[in-house]
C-alpha cells in the first residue's frame, strides 16, 4: 500500500471511530480551547490562511491555534506569528498523519481548500468542524457540521477564509506581525537589491525570458542590483533568462526561511503569482505581482493585506481568463484559469504584461 492510501486507510478509520457524529447545527465558536485549520495547500494559499489565524487570535486570545502545513512551508512559522503552532502534514507521508493522530483532542476545526480534510479533522478528534459550503463530491461533507458560503461578491482568498470564524473581520496586517523565522546563514547580497523571482506552479505563469531580461536592465540602470531567485528545479528557468549570468542567482539555493531573509533586505520584488509574492507581504517588501492565469482579485491584498506595500500588474478581463471555479465551487464573480501546458500552449496572457507597466508599479510600491 502506498503512503496516500495508507494515509486515507487511516484517516478513515479514526474518523469512522468517532461516531456517533456531533450535532448537526450551527453551534457559537465562542469557549474553543484548542482550535485546528487542516488543509493541504500550496505555499500562496497557506499564507492567505493569516487572516484567518489572526482573527481567531483576536476572538480566542487565549486558545492554542494548530495549522497544519507542508513539511518545507513549517519553518516559516518557528517564531509563531499570532501564536499559531504548526505541524507537518503531507498526505505521501504517512508517518506525519500517524504523528497528527497523538495530539489532544480539538473543540474546533476549520477546513480549508478540499472538504475531504474534514475526515482528517475528525480523526483528530474535532468536536466542530466548520467548512465552505458547495464542494463536491457530498462525501467529502460527512465530518462536516457548519457549512458557511463563499462571498458572492468578488474578495479575496484571505478575507472569505477569514469569514469561517464568527466575529468582525481581523486587525489588517501590520508590519512585523510576523517575526522572521531563524535562517542558517547564506552570503546575502550587499546595497540596495531587487529580487526577480522567475520561478511558479506552472509554465503558463513564467514571463518570457526577454522580458525578464529587459526588466533586470532597466532596474541595474536605475540603481538596483539584480539578484535572480527560483525554486528547486527552476534553476534552468534562469539560465535561459540570464545564460552569461550577469547577474547572481539564488535559484534553488535557499529554503523558505532564508528566502525569507533575502526578501526582508530587498528594496524590490517582482514575482509571478506564486507563493513567493506572498511571503514578500510578511517581510513588508515592496512586491509587484505579475498576475496571467490567476486572479489579481482571488490572491490580491483585499481587506487583510490593504497596507502592504504591493502592487499588481495584470490585463483585466482578459478572453480566456473565463473560468469561474474555485476550489469546485463555481461563482459568478470569479475570473481564473487553472488549465495546463496540454491545454494552453503558451501563456498569452503573460504575454500581454508588458515592462513597462511593471516598471511603473515598482515605482509606485517603492515610494510607499
Amino acid at each position: 500500500m502506498g503512503d496516500r492510501a495508507a494515509t486515507r486507510a487511516l484517516v478513515v478509520r479514526r474518523a469512522l471511530a468517532r461516531r456517533p457524529w456531533p450535532a448537526r447545527r450551527v453551534a457559537s465558536q465562542a469557549g474553543a480551547q484548542r482550535i485546528l485549520i487542516a488543509h493541504n495547500l500550496l505555499l500562496g494559499d497557506t499564507v492567505m490562511a493569516s487572516g484567518l489565524i489572526a482573527k481567531l487570535r483576536e476572538s480566542h486570545p487565549d486558545a492554542e491555534v494548530t495549522l497544519l502545513a507542508q513539511p518545507a512551508f513549517v519553518p516559516l512559522y518557528s517564531s509563531r506569528p499570532w501564536g499559531v503552532r504548526a505541524l507537518p502534514f503531507r498526505p505521501a507521508d504517512v508517518a506525519t498523519t500517524r504523528a497528527l493522530m497523538e495530539e489532544a483532542p480539538f473543540d474546533l476545526a476549520f477546513v480549508l481548500g478540499d472538504n475531504r480534510y474534514s475526515w482528517l479533522a475528525r480523526a483528530m478528534r474535532a468536536r466542530h468542524v466548520v467548512a465552505h459550503a458547495g464542494d463536491a463530491p457530498w462525501t467529502k461533507d460527512w465530518c462536516v457540521d457548519e457549512h458557511r458560503p463563499y462571498s458572492r461578491a468578488p474578495g479575496t482568498w484571505t478575507d472569505m477564509v477569514a469569514e469561517l470564524a464568527e466575529g468582525p473581520p481581523p486587525k489588517p496586517f501590520a508590519r512585523g506581525d510576523w517575526p522572521a523565522p531563524a535562517a542558517a546563514p547564506f552570503a546575502r547580497p550587499k546595497g540596495r537589491y531587487a529580487v526577480l523571482h522567475v520561478g511558479a506552479s506552472t509554465p503558463l505563469k513564467h514571463w518570457p525570458a526577454d522580458r525578464w531580461q529587459a526588466l533586470a536592465h532597466s532596474l541595474s540602470t536605475g540603481g538596483l542590483d539584480v539578484v535572480w531567485s527560483g525554486g528547486p528545479g527552476e534553476e534552468p528557468i534562469v539560465s535561459a533568462i540570464d545564460p552569461a549570468g550577469h547577474h547572481p542567482s539564488f535559484a534553488g539555493q535557499l529554503d523558505l526561511p532564508q528566502m525569507w531573509q533575502l526578501l526582508a533586505g530587498a528594496s524590490l520584488l517582482v514575482a509571478p503569482d506564486t507563493g513567493i509574492a506572498h511571503i514578500g507581504r510578511l517581510t513588508w517588501t515592496p512586491t509587484v505581482t505579475l498576475y496571467g492565469p490567476g486572479s489579481a482579485v482571488i490572491a490580491g491584498t483585499g481587506q487583510f493585506w490593504r497596507h502592504v506595500p504591493a502592487r499588481s500588474v495584470t490585463v483585466t478581463d482578459f478572453p480566456c481568463r473565463d473560468q469561474r471555479g474555485l476550489f469546485r465551487r463555481e461563482l459568478d464573480w470569479v475570473r481564473r484559469c487553472s488549465r495546463t501546458p496540454a491545454e494552453c500552449a503558451r501563456p498569452v496572457c503573460m504575454e500581454a504584461l508588458d515592462v513597462d507597466a511593471v516598471l511603473a508599479a515598482a515605482a509606485t510600491v517603492m515610494m510607499r
